[in-house]
């Protein structure tokens, strides 16, 4: 059970540039969403009452992402002890349980948070630490035999026996609100570097006589992303987690690997997802659906047994409703399509409504945009759009039209009316044979 209060403070300050990136770094996204708030969200999820995210200047898309958060500002990037320190005055008068977190480390769970608030009933400071597979250069964590914290050394300063420990330090703590700050301004900065180090406040704290201990969490959740080669390692954990999430709750994934999610992605139960599918943020889908390979989704909703694919495109605000059947090419965008209707062939329906058991033929195009504004397609409940037919929006076809093939209709239709525009055909007779043979005649002569 942990602490009724408890707070975190978020170190983001970081430029990144080992990211070769004009962005903050902690803004690059995993699984559709910026680190930080990957952060931010498994933080809640363990019961963080409030939240301060230390940033530099000038970050406003930074401060705009972690809102409504408070943010403090670290001027100058002089060590995380200093980075924490900025937040001082956003923490004024806070007394329970503060977890310092690094937006650069989104993997760690809501559990491991929790353990660290638990452990904090009992001690002063709480550190996480791991044992990886290669200790490296790591600092290392000393404790005793009843598993209090004695010293954090680092590598460099280790002697032999201390570097065969393979408890290592991860840099998140967890500290008592009345002795937070009054240990990091203790802590000074006469070293190599010039800065102020958090790990100091161990020593500090064990000199004052408070106590101090270790919760352990996993190596890869402990992954810290400076790089994009780290991003990407850490968007392959997050991807497989999702699809374990997706496979677990009763989604069928044909080729898990080759299935993107996002953080915020769900599925009903007996989905069946085929391989080389992308969802985007945004993405709810129903129960006893067919998602074929090859198709896009974003911000969009499917109704139960919608069947939609290969190589369907769903784009923000498509609106799916029970027994939909999207075909392969077909791109929807902000669109109603009601239950049971169908758009099966290379159409692109995009400011429109599709009603109930309506057919749209292959090829079918609304033309929603004349360069200036979007304007609205309405097509009723049961029409019939023929094949290669462009609707120049704004128009509406009633209930129960037909609209032949090869039509460009820019003018109302009425339910239960046909509506075409097609030209006269005229055939020539024997125009074909002519013209072959005096073209074979031609090409024979060269």
């Amino acid at each position: 059970m942990t602490m009724s209060k408890s707070a975190a403070i978020i170190l983001a300050a970081g430029l990144g540039t080992r990211m070769k990136s004009t962005m903050p770094k902690v803004m690059h996204a995993l699984a559709g969403r910026p680190m930080v708030n990957h952060v931010i969200a498994n933080l809640q999820e363990a019961g963080v009452t409030e939240l301060v995210c230390v940033i530099g200047p000038d970050m406003p898309a930074l401060e705009k992402a972690v809102a409504p958060h408070k943010t403090a500002v670290q001027v100058d990037r002089l060590g995380t002890g200093h980075a924490v320190l900025a937040a001082k005055s956003a923490m004024d008068g806070f007394d329970g349980s503060v977890l310092i977190a690094f937006g650069d480390t989104p993997l760690i769970a809501p559990e491991t948070f929790s353990k660290m608030l638990t452990a904090a009933q009992d001690s002063d400071v709480v550190v996480l630490g791991f044992r990886p597979d290669d200790p490296a250069a790591y600092g290392r964590l000393v404790v005793d035999e009843d598993n209090h914290l004695q010293a954090i050394v680092e590598f460099k300063d280790a002697t032999d026996e201390q570097r065969a420990i393979n408890l290592c330090n991860s840099g998140v703590m967890c500290v008592k609100g009345q002795k937070l700050f009054g240990l990091l301004e203790q802590i000074s900065n006469d070293n190599a570097a010039g800065e102020y180090y958090l790990t100091d406040i161990v020593a500090l704290a064990r000199k004052a006589g408070l106590d101090c201990s270790v919760v352990e969490g996993h190596e890869d959740e402990l992954l810290g992303v400076n790089s994009r080669v780290e991003l990407a390692k850490a968007e392959g954990l997050v991807q497989s987690q999702l699809r374990v999430r997706a496979m677990v709750n009763g989604a069928t994934l044909m080729d898990p690997s080759s299935t993107h999610f996002s953080f915020d992605t769900v599925l009903g139960k007996d989905v069946v997802v085929e391989p080389n599918v992308f969802f985007g943020p945004g993405v709810r889908v129903g129960d006893n659906v067919l998602i074929k390979a090859f198709s896009h989704l974003e911000e969009t909703t499917l109704g139960n047994g919608v069947v939609m694919g290969p190589y369907a495109r769903l784009r923000p605000g498509a609106d799916l409703k029970d027994n939909v059947k999207v075909g392969n090419f077909v791109e929807i965008k902000k669109a109603l399509i009601e239950e049971g209707a169908k758009v099966n062939h290379l159409s692109y329906i995009g400011d429109a409504r599709v009603g109930p058991n309506a057919n749209i033929g292959a090829g079918t195009i609304t033309c929603n945009y004349d360069g200036y504004f979007k304007y609205h397609t309405d097509i009723g409940a049961g029409a019939f759009i023929g094949s290669n037919t462009a609707l120049v929006a704004p128009v509406k076809i009633g209930d129960n039209a037909n609209v032949g093939a090869g039509s460009t209709i820019s003018k109302d239709v009425e339910g239960g009316d046909l509506s075409l525009t097609r030209a006269p055909q005229k055939n020539f007779s024997g125009w074909a044979d002519k013209f072959r043979a005096r073209r074979t005649e031609e090409k024979s002569k060269k």
